[in-house]
């Protein structure tokens, strides 16, 4: 009998076990920089003449590791392959299916030092960081594979005389899974288990930032048990494969998380009907967010000084769920912003693979470091810097300086925005905080809803009023109420946002799993 589902716990860095455990797998992982992974084309394992290089962000010279690069051909061969293998994995008994995410869970518990490691050299995420990604990553793979268990045999129907009737939950087809690099096994891990244990098959294109853990990721599925075929690794460019695979006739779903951009093009071309295809494509899309931390007069400003930094800088911003924006009441908001700005300042930066475990490392790759100094300028013209600066120029105005050798950017404070400006209103994808002053509550909830997104927000307030008001009128699809807007838990917070941050799919929720499968009535005259 299964132990009921509980959240992976965290590691405290700062004792001495966990510490050298991390410590024993940076030194194993740096052993194996490098290696090369092959594509996963059913029992197929493909090396290619080109290949895709992931390089550490923090020390851009190093090759974290090479993967295949697939073409269309490839592409088209994992679809075929998927859809002859959706013939017999789709009849497999969904306990079956569950069984292999959890054997794949237990694999990855016993590994998650060394697979928080991959993630600190491949992402430069701090440790503790990479760790709640692994636990992310596992919570994912025990809660899915339970969730099919309940919702593998008929459901509950009114019974009719005469009748036997039933609803079952059946499979949809070949999928394509197309995840991010921001949270690389995390969100590969649940956007991939949630469609192999409700009977589909997959191809799986990782992001090219950071397909190293995903090909280690499908190790896993391997070694779990899972029969070739079913997971089909397929890394290889948006333009030739990704598009490819997206405008397939075979393929049934689409399930992304990324940029705005990038799920509005999914959207649309899954809404072509291509040749041969019978069926509508259904999209799963989790997209961008210009998430936000409101701060009213009543709260207690030292814990919302704390949240908004963990929530603006924990993994040098890169997250959709970030707050971006901080929006303070004007009674207080010279005090939370010298509080913010006290607070940021200490932060400490760089290369998250060194024994000194730094809070922030470095952003993914050249064109998010690009981009990135790109909007500060254009902040530094919208408000005033307080924090950081452009690191591409050298030491920002703050004085703050940065380690060479990788994409390193200070934690980046501007304030005095307006909500109308660009760093309010587009996403960034760093570590950039836009602060703007709200007149009264109703002014500052108004700020907050006025953006095209509707991702995470939170609200510091002591006001019970105000609190319930914003459960019904804070237009975002993950709300917090007096804690930071980032730090979603499986089964605990559902995660999906609103309006331009996707399908609000919630992912990690109870109804999930039912993205991905098709109900199906059927009745029997006694």
């Amino acid at each position: 009998m299964l132990t009921p589902y509980r959240p992976e716990p965290y590691v405290d860095f700062t004792q001495p076990e966990p510490r050298q455990k991390m410590l024993d797998a940076l030194a194993s992982v740096r052993g194996q920089l490098g290696r090369t992974w092959p594509l996963r084309i059913g029992a197929q394992k493909l090396q290619t003449d080109k290949t895709i290089a992931s390089l550490a962000p923090a020390h851009h010279a190093t090759v974290v590791g090479k993967v295949a690069k697939a073409t269309r051909d490839h592409a088209e061969q994992a679809i075929r392959t998927a859809a002859e293998t959706f013939k017999t994995w789709s009849r497999v008994d969904p306990d079956v299916r569950a069984r292999v995410l959890l054997k794949a869970a237990a694999i990855m518990r016993r590994r998650i030092y060394e697979l928080a490691a991959w993630m600190c050299f491949e992402e430069s995420k701090s440790w503790i960081e990479a760790y709640a990604d692994a636990c992310e990553a596992i919570d994912f793979l025990d809660f899915y594979g339970r969730e099919m268990m309940r919702l593998g045999g008929a459901q509950p129907v009114t019974p009719y005389p005469g009748e036997e009737n039933e609803l079952r939950y059946i499979p949809l087809g070949v999928g394509v899974i197309i995840p991010p690099w921001n949270f690389p096994l995390a969100i590969c891990t649940g956007m991939t288990s949630a469609a192999i244990v409700t009977g589909n098959t997959v191809v799986l294109k990782p992001a090219s930032a950071s397909p190293v853990i995903a090909a280690i990721m499908a190790e896993i599925f391997e070694d779990a048990g899972l029969p070739p075929g079913v997971l089909n690794y397929c890394p290889g460019s948006g333009g030739e494969v990704g598009d490819h695979l997206v405008d397939h006739p075979q393929t049934r779903f689409v399930a992304f998380t990324g940029s705005m951009e990038i799920g509005l093009r999914i959207f649309e071309r899954c809404g072509k009907l291509a040749p041969g295809q019978i069926w509508l494509k259904r999209t799963i899309l989790e997209m961008g967010g210009k998430d936000c931390i409101l701060v009213d007069e009543t709260a207690d400003l030292e814990a919302a000084a704390e949240g908004i930094v963990a929530a603006a800088f924990g993994f040098q911003g890169q997250k959709c769920s970030a707050c971006s924006r901080a929006i303070l009441h004007q009674d207080i908001y010279d005090t939370v912003l010298a509080k913010v700005v006290e607070r940021t300042k200490k932060l400490t930066i760089g290369d998250t693979t060194s024994p000194e475990n730094f809070y922030m490392g470095a952003v993914i790759d050249e064109a998010a470091y690009k981009s990135i100094n790109d909007y500060i300028r254009i902040g530094e013209r919208e408000g005033r810097l307080v924090a950081g600066g452009a690191s591409d120029q050298g030491p920002g105005k703050s004085g703050v300086t940065v380690p060479t050798g990788g994409y390193f950017i200070p934690p980046t404070i501007i304030e005095g925005v307006d909500r109308n400006a660009r760093i309010a209103q587009e996403e960034i994808f760093g570590p950039v905080l836009a602060v703007t002053r709200a007149k009264s509550f109703d002014d500052g909830l108004d700020i907050a809803n006025g953006t095209k997104f509707g991702l995470t927000g939170a609200l510091y307030s002591k006001d019970r009023f105000r609190l319930e008001r914003a459960r019904h009128e804070f237009h975002c699809g993950n709300l917090y109420l007096n804690r930071k807007c980032t730090g979603a838990l499986v089964d605990v917070q559902p995660f999906g946002g609103f309006n331009m941050s996707g399908t609000d799919s919630k992912a990690g929720g109870r109804d999930y799993l039912l993205l991905f499968m098709q109900g199906k009535s059927i009745t029997e005259r006694l």
